[in-house]
């Protein structure tokens, strides 16, 4: 027996790799597409509030009460919806409802690193199928796989990019089994396929309130499609799955917060856009975004992000996208923290191109 694998351990797990980026802390850290105005005022309040019930006794069990006003404001009847420990509960929960052992999981690439991650966890196959120069899915080539599961991120993660809604429309149509649609940036896109989940019996739309929300560190995740889909990730999912205070706090956020969500999601499109332009006049061709982020090709992007690092500034490097090459992903917040890494990345891009 290997001295780092017991006898009874999953075969199927020796090749699962820790998450594990590597991030030593920063002053400033933009890898993450987080809110970096902080938490909505509401929130805050209810969270510093907290009783010690909220901690000393269990959660409801399916979150029925959040599941309402998640109902509201996405424009959806309750039992459509289903809640998680993030957005990463969500899509673990539903491929271990919907996959049969070896079948097969789609995805366009680059995008979500945990996808091939989790179907490797729960049993399933994975086929990567590199997306069109345009950054949009290849989607026929995704169809000809005929996957159990296909998934595609809108806007999609790293390049920023919003799938088009034919392409998205004609993947329900067409998709031989479930289409999971991943819009954790949906707030900063102003679009969303809700409409989809309520029409077609095989679309799981996944959400988070990590991202606009600014609840990162309370993991609310929560995902939208008929009633029988949703039910059958929520018993994957299991009871008790999202803590109490994280309930609350969403449930304040969403009641009380949704004016601050809207306004600070303008302001983030309004300095992601901002932040193109400063790029654009240094010489770079940053990506098109609907997203809180700004994915840009840089020649040695792993190299000027550990030059950035040691400026204190943290981006997240890709090296050797398709079609574009090197880039770097950059989280959008407040512009003086904009100016502040665009001083860096002169600084940073200037040393390792000397």
């Amino acid at each position: 027996m290997s001295s780092d694998r017991l006898a009874f351990a999953r075969a199927l797990y020796d090749g699962v790799p820790l998450y594990d980026p590597k991030r030593a802390p920063v002053a400033l850290d933009l890898t993450d597409n987080t809110n970096l105005w902080g938490m909505p005022p509401a929130a805050e309040r209810t969270w510093r509030a907290l009783p010690v019930s909220r901690v000393t006794r269990y959660p409801s069990l399916y979150s029925a009460e959040l599941k309402d006003a998640l109902a509201a404001y996405v424009g959806v009847p309750a039992d459509y919806l289903v809640t998680g420990c993030g957005s990463d509960d969500i899509l673990d929960s539903a491929m271990r409802a919907f996959g049969e052992p070896g079948s097969l999981v789609a995805s366009s690439e680059p995008s979500f690193a945990m996808i091939p991650i989790f179907a490797q966890m729960n049993g399933l196959a994975y086929a990567g199928i590199t997306e069109r120069a345009d950054q949009q899915p290849d989607l026929d080539a995704l169809l000809a796989t005929r996957p159990r599961i296909l998934y595609l991120c809108s806007p999609n993660n790293p390049t920023g990019a919003l799938v088009a809604r034919a392409t998205l429309e004609r993947a329900v149509r067409e998709a031989p089994g479930v289409v999971f649609i991943d819009e954790a940036y949906a707030e900063f896109a102003g679009v969303s396929s809700a409409r989809l989940a309520l029409e077609h019996e095989n679309v799981l739309v996944i959400r988070t309130m990590s991202k606009a929300f600014g609840l990162a560190g309370l993991r609310v995740g929560y995902g939208i499609g008929h009633p029988a889909l949703v039910r059958d990730v929520e018993k994957s999912r299991g009871p008790y799955k999202l803590n109490a205070m994280a309930e609350t706090v969403a449930l304040a956020a969403l009641r009380e917060d949704a004016t601050w969500v809207a306004d600070h999601a303008a302001l983030a499109v309004t300095n992601r856009d901002r932040l193109a332009d400063a790029l654009r006049a240094r010489g770079y061709a940053p990506l098109d975004s609907a997203a809180n982020f700004v994915c840009v090709p840089v020649a040695q992007a792993v190299a000027v992000g550990q030059a950035l690092r040691a400026r204190g500034v943290a981006a997240r490097p890709f090296e050797a996208l398709p079609h574009v090459g090197d880039t770097l992903r950059v989280s959008v917040g407040p512009w003086p923290l904009m100016e502040q890494f665009l001083a860096a990345f002169d600084a940073a891009t200037a040393e390792v191109t000397r």
